[in-house]
């Protein structure tokens, strides 16, 4: 079964999420397929840049805790996404959520429609969201940035482009983004690979400074006693046993 839908317009190439029943959550396989295809895109010179949408009402719902990537494979994705030789582009219709921030964080040009919601919902499962950070972090105002990481609370299309998260949100996505991919395609592709570089080069730092060190919290807090409660209360639609 195919995760990753693959479609091609005037060298934009859109790969859609779609494991629409389990709401696009990061799964193994998913994370996989998508490697796979930004790594297709990569190597092809028709394509002048990458869309990253999805299928369903949700972008992303976050890691599958039935079936989650390990924390390395995640890590790569998202530097994959943010040293990809050509534009990546979010287009979001629908809700995002924990890690399916990280790759709207990873994209170097995100836009969504006013319907959508966000939140960083870790907290609330008993984990921290650490490998994510690697994009998040640099590219987010810390102050906003504290607040959602802190409560798990939901915030808008608005509020995700005040903060950084979204380059721009509007009725309709596509409008938004007809004149986004209009300049891609107007832009040598040298010129736009060497631009690309020069504004990704302190994002990838980042990755090259804290990988190992949020990869490993990652991994010991999706092992802990809270995560295994925080799951399972999530799971069973309950809430966790430290709710007040």
């Amino acid at each position: 079964m195919t995760l990753v839908g693959r479609t091609r317009a005037r060298g934009v190439e859109t790969l859609s999420l779609d494991a629409v029943r389990h709401r696009n959550a990061l799964s193994a396989a998913l994370v996989a397929e998508l490697a796979d295809a930004l790594d297709d895109c990569d190597g092809d010179d028709a394509v002048r840049a990458v869309v990253l949408t999805h299928t369903g009402t949700t972008f992303s719902a976050g890691a599958d805790l039935r079936d989650p990537p390990a924390p390395d494979a995640l890590v790569a994705l998202l530097r994959q996404i943010v040293a990809l030789g050509k534009p990546v582009v979010a287009r979001v219709t629908g809700h995002v959520r924990a890690g399916g921030l990280g790759l709207l964080a990873a994209c170097d040009i995100a836009a969504a429609s006013h319907t959508a919601t966000f939140a960083f919902t870790e907290v609330r499962i008993g984990v921290a969201p650490a490998v994510i950070s690697l994009p998040v972090l640099p590219r987010t105002d810390p102050r906003a940035l504290a607040r959602h990481y802190l409560t798990g609370e939901r915030f808008d299309a608005a509020e995700a482009v005040r903060t950084g998260l979204l380059t721009a949100a509007g009725d309709d996505v596509d409008t938004v983004l007809e004149p986004v991919l209009d300049g891609l395609r107007r832009a040598a592709p040298r010129a736009l690979a060497e631009t690309k570089r020069l504004l990704t080069a302190k994002v990838l730092e980042t990755f090259d400074l804290a990988a190992g060190e949020l990869t490993e919290l990652s991994a010991r807090l999706f092992a802990s006693a809270d995560a295994r409660e925080g799951m399972t209360a999530f799971l069973e639609r309950r809430d966790p046993a430290w709710v007040l």
